[in-house]
């Protein structure tokens, strides 16, 4: 399958060198000296820094000649910019075309998961071949060879079976998932999370703490993951427990770097003005709460991530305020 990887930055571009293990592959950026770069040194300097590209990774800031002829088109952009690249493009992708998202967040204005976002965009596109790839999916990590694995989830079966081949190699193992709403909803929930076991960490506390908050956030977002149409196994797998794991727990996570920023005491612009990457979750907080409140659904963690981003509360307040809830049963609202 010829591919196009639209986005360069550290997943998109790890993502193209997985596909370069079996295919040529074309990577769009949007700056053209990263474009320049990239196929200059054979390495992506901006986000991921000494880690070599295959020789048939392409670079182009062309973004037209880039999809020109492709087999599928995987979208490697934020969720903020997704709509208006997937625009510049919409007339050149057929509607049998798979699409596949590596985004993991909602659209503010719209609080659109991005395969809506890309149906939305591409008229008349056939809905059986959008989907998304998502996992515990650390860019680095999978650079180096690490094993990982991950979900391509399309409802069409044998279109994600081709997808999986495309992107599985000896380190990276690839499951396929028809549940694109519980896996695409899982990526985007777990971010808040994230920044919310940031904060935690921030804070000085331990293990005890990030246990007792990775266990309440996989129910705050298999909750709304379900309400939102997503299957209840969905978020007990790589999408959504897996994913949540590897977001809430490791230093990489750009998430994870803004919670713990704050719970050191910095102001979020402080943080973010550090980063050269977009942290999903920042933004996505306010879409989460938004869904949360369209669908009834209680979630108290990240209410306090949205109290502390968006209001300036402080995380040790955020903290006694999850505490202090009302004792209640732990299965209520799960099953």
């Amino acid at each position: 399958m010829r591919a196009v990887v639209v986005g360069a930055g550290s997943w998109g571009t790890a993502v193209a060198a997985l596909i370069a293990a079996k295919e040529p592959v074309v990577l769009w950026a949007r700056r053209s000296g990263l474009a320049d770069a990239i196929n200059a040194t054979r390495e992506n300097p901006d986000y991921l820094e000494g880690m070599r590209l295959p020789e048939n990774v392409t670079a182009t800031s062309n973004l037209e000649a880039a999809v020109d002829a492709v087999d599928v088109v995987v979208m490697g952009v934020p969720s903020h910019g997704y709509r208006e690249v997937l625009g510049h493009i919409a007339a050149l992708v057929e509607p049998q075309l798979p699409v596949v998202s590596l985004a993991k967040g909602i659209e503010q204005s719209t609080l659109m998961r991005m395969t809506e976002v890309t149906l939305d965009v591409l008229s008349g596109h056939d809905p059986e071949n959008v989907g998304v790839l998502t996992g515990p999916n650390l860019a680095r990590e999978v650079m180096a060879g690490q094993p990982a694995a991950s979900v391509v989830a399309m409802r069409d079966g044998a279109t994600a079976q081709q997808l999986q081949g495309l992107f599985m190699s000896p380190t990276f193992r690839v499951y396929t998932n028809r549940d694109v709403i519980g896996c695409e909803a899982a990526g985007a929930l777990k971010n808040v999370m994230a920044i919310a076991a940031g904060m935690a960490h921030g804070l000085g506390f331990g293990d005890n703490t990030t246990a007792t908050l990775l266990t309440r956030a996989l129910a705050e977002l298999t909750r709304l993951g379900v309400a939102m149409g997503g299957n209840p196994l969905t978020f007990s797998g790589l999408a959504g427990m897996g994913d949540l794991i590897a977001t809430c727990m490791s230093a990489q996570s750009r998430n994870h770097r803004v919670g713990f920023g704050l719970g050191q005491g910095r102001s979020l612009d402080d943080v973010i003005s550090e980063m050269n990457m977009v942290a999903e979750g920042v933004k996505s907080t306010r879409g989460v709460l938004a869904l949360a409140a369209r669908h009834h659904i209680e979630m108290p963690i990240a209410e306090q991530v949205g109290r502390v981003l968006y209001e300036g509360a402080a995380p040790a307040d955020a903290v006694s305020r999850l505490m202090g809830r009302d004792a209640k049963s732990e299965l209520e609202g799960i099953a």
